[in-house]
């Protein structure tokens, strides 16, 4: 009788092994993909390490090739984590709620956005794909959620960057395009296979010089119609040690700009500084509406009648139904309060509350008990040979909001600004974010931009990005400047939205042809 030998199983190791492989390689990724968060918070302020700019983004590059959509998704969101929960951290003044809230949605929103990368990242030459991808993922997260979060793009790390000069071409999309081309070329080149790697070196140093003899290859910006005036910026300051509480209940911040611009006129008349055809005062200077307060009208109208000058005052100014208005309020020392400019951009959990009956008694948000109303559109104050238009502190991030500016006529662009609030712990990132991104607005638009923020920093930016006066934070300072008046249009702003529009619809044309051809190929 002949005894059947059993078959040994076959051994497990090597199955265990690749998983363990597998495991070893996304561990890998989502370091790469991490990393490259925290360098590309790195190129922003306060670290301003501007040349992270293209380390961050191509160690997300580098992660993403080759995976699918679901581990992209992964790994765009470690980068998002590692990216905003950093660079946000100026909003853990307002506790750690709206911080981490915030910069969670931010990261979900890039690993969705994220997820359609991998289809782009397999076509030749990617780079380019990459590129757009990346002006078209910006373009989503600056519109949406509740009007999108336009902070943290590419070309807004770039006011440092020799590169700097195309902004007034393509604008801050072609900015962050420049940026990420230059990323993706040089992921392809680390991640390329030695007989291809000439080719990703060669075009990586193509797109560095591209970017670095931006001064070079660019025209001087055209100087049609220039005339000059003087601007006085009056920083008032704001106690350090208020609470929120006390920040929507004091006026002493009002009493701090009267008191500031008295100083100014008594400096005027003593010949110690030039008489301004414009005084500008930050956001939130005062927080009562002065057309309805008789004696805080009094006290305004005597300080702009001492200086001699317009005074732009940042109101919060009464609307219908007992809502608001934060507003920028032209006053005259002839005829008073006149034209205002009505923030067109509004913060949400700052300045209204979605779905309040949800979240309007949570915590803080007890101390906004009306909503803002959003402003329609462009003021543009005439004063002399001042054409000015404003911006309202985090919306000068939307491109379309400073460009309907320009396109009224305004040869000078404003920003004011209340960050007293971001500012307590002694943070820097939120005003050196800002003042950054009025950097590059004034190359864009070919504009001398003016900041005027309650404690700081404050700045007069000329045309080409330089600043030329800027204030200390947490003092009370004066800057008295001659700035440059432009009415030359460049060329960002005559093609306006088509760059960001044709990079977009590039990237969505390549992922809606990847996903055709895949069906199709199913089908085959």
């Amino acid at each position: 009788m002949t005894t059947a030998t059993a078959t040994p199983a076959r051994p497990a190791a090597p199955a265990a092994g690749a998983r363990r492989l597998r495991l070893v390689r996304r561990a890998r990724r989502d370091v790469l993909a991490a990393l490259g968060g925290l360098a590309t918070c790195a190129a922003f302020p306060p670290v301003n390490a501007w040349p992270l700019a293209l380390a961050g983004p191509a160690l997300l590059l580098a992660a993403v090739r080759g995976s699918r959509s679901a581990a992209a998704f992964r790994y765009g969101t470690w980068y998002g984590l590692a990216m905003f929960v950093p660079l946000l951290s100026w909003l853990g003044n307002l506790g750690p709620l709206p911080w981490l809230a915030l910069s969670a949605v931010e990261a979900l929103l890039w690993g969705v956005l994220t997820a359609a990368a991998p289809v782009l990242l397999r076509w030749r030459p990617w780079p380019l794909w990459a590129a757009a991808w990346w002006v078209a993922a910006e373009a989503v997260r600056s519109r949406a959620p509740l009007g999108g979060f336009p902070w943290a793009r590419l070309a807004f790390s770039q006011a440092d960057s020799p590169a700097l000069g195309w902004a007034s071409v393509l604008g801050a999309p072609g900015l962050s395009a420049l940026v990420a081309l230059g990323a993706a070329c040089l992921a392809a080149l680390c991640t390329a296979r030695t007989g291809r790697r000439t080719a990703a070196a060669f075009a990586l140093a193509a797109a560095l010089a591209t970017g670095a003899l931006g001064s070079v290859l660019l025209p001087a910006p055209a100087r049609k119609g220039d005339s000059s005036a003087t601007v006085a910026v009056v920083q008032g300051n704001v106690p350090r040690e208020r609470t929120l509480a006390e920040q929507s209940r004091l006026r002493q911040v009002t009493d701090n700009h009267i008191r500031a611009t008295g100083d100014l006129a008594a400096a005027v008349r003593a010949g110690r500084n030039p008489a301004p055809d414009l005084v500008l005062w930050p956001e939130n200077s005062t927080d009562t509406d002065p057309r309805a307060d008789p004696a805080l009208f009094t006290a305004i109208d005597n300080a702009v009648k001492d200086v001699g000058a317009p005074v732009l005052v940042g109101a919060v100014l009464d609307g219908p139904d007992g809502r608001i208005y934060n507003t920028g309020l032209m006053w005259r020392p002839d005829s008073g309060p006149g034209q205002w400019y009505a923030k067109q951009h509004l913060v949400p959990f700052g300045e209204y509350i979605p779905l309040r009956e949800v979240f309007g008694g949570l915590k803080d948000l007890q101390l906004i008990p009306r909503d803002f109303i959003p402003g329609t559109g462009t003021t543009v104050f005439r004063t002399g040979p001042v054409a000015l238009a404003d911006s309202i502190c985090y919306e000068v991030g939307y491109d379309s909001q400073v460009r309907d500016a320009v396109r009224s006529g305004a040869n000078l662009l404003a920003v004011q600004s209340n960050n007293a609030t971001y500012m307590r712990d002694g943070s820097r990132g939120e005003p050196g974010q800002q003042i950054a991104i009025a950097r590059i607005r004034a190359v864009e638009h070919n504009r001398s931009v003016v900041v005027a923020a309650t404690t700081g920093t404050s700045a007069v930016i000329t045309p080409d990005g330089r600043i030329t006066a800027r204030s200390a934070l947490w003092t009370s300072d004066t800057l008295v400047e001659q700035v440059p008046l432009r009415t030359a249009t460049t060329l960002a702003d005559r093609l306006g939205p088509w760059p960001e529009a044709a990079a977009s619809l590039l990237a969505v044309t390549g992922i809606a042809s990847a996903a055709t051809r895949r069906i199709l190929t199913r089908k085959r």
